[in-house]
């Protein structure tokens, strides 16, 4: 049996995740910049937990015999608002899980179970920060950006 389609989903969903851990990792020097401590520290937490999914996907590769290759899917990009923060996150969220589903849905055709199961797995994680990306939207609309960044900075300190 044949591991190279899912060594090629792995492949490709490294690149993903490698790429997806580096925007992180520009948002919040974005929100340091920008005086937003509170997300900045939120947007460092989802980039370990995307370089944790590209760490499994790494160890996948290699189990199968694969040559893993350490490659950016596409170069990260400065956002100009909260907004597009957002949605340019959201946007990829749903680009993985829609790429992870098919790539289950393959894995288990080939029965790979494992590759498989790996891809369930992180889908569920993805759906947990689209959700969060989906919910930080609503509420910029819902309470104004001036707003929204007031509760997400820390309050200076006097002294």
């Amino acid at each position: 049996m044949s591991k190279s389609k899912s060594i090629e989903s792995l492949q490709q969903a490294l690149s993903m995740e490698l790429t997806a851990c580096h925007q992180y990792q520009l948002h919040a020097a974005v929100m340091d910049d920008w005086g937003l401590d509170l997300l900045a520290s939120r947007m460092r937490e989802e980039m370990q937990e995307e370089l944790g999914h590209s760490e499994k996907y790494l160890e996948r590769i290699l189990f199968l015999k694969g040559e893993p290759k350490m490659t950016l899917q596409k170069t990260p990009v400065r956002a100009q608002s909260l907004t597009d923060v957002f949605e340019s996150d959201l946007a990829d969220e749903k680009e993985a899980i829609e790429f992870y589903t098919k790539a289950s849905q393959q894995a288990a055709a080939d029965s790979d179970i494992g590759t498989r199961s790996l891809f369930e797995s992180i889908v569920l994680d993805e759906e947990g920060h689209m959700a969060w990306l989906e919910l930080q939207l609503d509420l910029i609309k819902r309470m104004g950006e001036s707003a929204y960044i007031a509760k997400h900075m820390s309050s200076p300190t006097s002294g």
